[in-house]
């Protein structure tokens, strides 16, 4: 009902809505796309989050339970502090990209809406009976919306935020106080997470909420200027950014070093699920394929090979329209070069381009 109350004021402001074969309902679009994407510019667009997953882990053990679980360093992690992490599994082959936020007592992972269910069933998986873990599933307990572009931290101030500028990134505060939140009562509940970063390489913020404040959070966003964007303009600046997703960059097919997430891994951290592969493959360069953009001359389905001459050198992933002609994500051979590469893509011209989620 609470998440309803958002729906309806999204379809108001002329949003169409979609099913995700996972079934959650998410605005497709606003009916402004080209609008939404020059805030990102511009201004500042507003992105609703809310049918990714967040899974809460508490207890003692959590920060030293989620660092043999992923790729980055959870022990270092102090409340108000975050990172990117990738789960693999025991070969090194990606699950998801996944932002972590550490709190007083949790930390709280945004996860993506397709692999909700199999990380908690993952993670409860690796909790034996000594470990003091508790796994809490708080998707529909709570929302989540990210905002981005330059104007994002005006946005913040004019909602009275002003801690987070110039700190870095995932670094979180719980507000509780209007008009993000309401008056806070007292005890746990209540109150917005602000967390620095977009989810995308533009610069911007990402809010997680109780489900009670969805709609007065979003009318209040919008209101302090935000644009409303739907799924499908993230999803062409997801693919224009590079920012790798589950089923397409994703699979049992990659590893995190060939889908450049370098900045997600810390080699001196010690054992964890994967690590062996990870700790070889950069040890001895045995990256065989890396993640790229392709500036497309036409249209071609994701899977398509990428070729030179009758070489295959990689193939596809990813393929979205922009104002700049068809832009693709694809794994290139890592022997057959990189950015300013020319190759063809079944029927269509392309050209390797680097993209500025990815690290080289």
């Amino acid at each position: 009902m609470l998440i309803q109350e958002l729906h309806d004021i999204q379809a108001a402001a002329g949003a169409s809505f979609a099913e995700l074969t996972t079934k959650e309902i998410v605005p497709v679009s606003f009916g402004n796309d080209a609008e939404a994407i020059a805030a990102t510019k511009q201004g500042a667009a507003l992105y609703d989050r809310t049918h990714w997953g967040r899974i809460q882990i508490s207890d003692s053990d959590r920060l030293r339970f989620l660092h043999n679980q992923s790729t980055n360093n959870f022990n270092i992690l102090k409340p108000g502090q975050g990172c990117d992490t990738v789960f693999v599994t025991s070969t090194a082959r990606t699950i998801d990209l996944a932002t972590a936020y550490a709190t007083e007592d949790a930390v709280l992972l945004l996860v993506s809406p397709n692999r909700r269910r199999q990380l908690l069933e993952l993670l409860d998986r690796y909790i034996f009976p000594m470990d003091r873990v508790e796994l809490t599933d708080l998707t529909d307990t709570t929302v989540a919306f990210s905002f981005l572009g330059p104007e994002s931290t005006q946005l913040l101030e004019k909602i009275g935020v002003t801690e987070l500028e110039n700190q870095p990134y995932a670094t979180h505060k719980l507000i509780k106080t209007p008009p993000l939140s309401p008056p806070y009562q007292g005890g746990d509940e209540g109150g917005v997470r602000v967390a620095v970063g977009s989810g995308l390489a533009t610069l911007g913020y990402t809010l997680i909420a109780p489900a009670s404040d969805a709609a007065n959070l979003w009318k209040e966003l919008v209101k302090a200027g935000a644009v409303p964007m739907g799924d499908r303009v993230w999803e062409q600046l997801r693919i224009e950014q590079g920012r790798p997703a589950p089923d397409f960059e994703l699979t049992e097919d990659y590893n995190p070093l060939e889908a450049r997430l370098l900045h997600t891994i810390t080699y001196d951290k010690g054992c964890y699920i994967g690590q062996e592969t990870i700790a070889r493959l950069n040890t001895y360069k045995g990256v065989k394929q890396q993640l790229w953009g392709l500036q497309l001359s036409g249209a071609v389905e994701p899977g398509t090979a990428v070729t030179i001459g009758e070489e295959k050198v990689g193939k596809l992933t990813s393929i979205a329209e922009t104002e700049s002609g068809c832009f693709g994500l694809a794994y290139i051979r890592t022997k057959a070069g990189g950015e300013g590469l020319k190759v063809q893509v079944g029927s269509v011209s392309g050209e390797v381009v680097n993209v500025p989620f990815l690290s080289s």
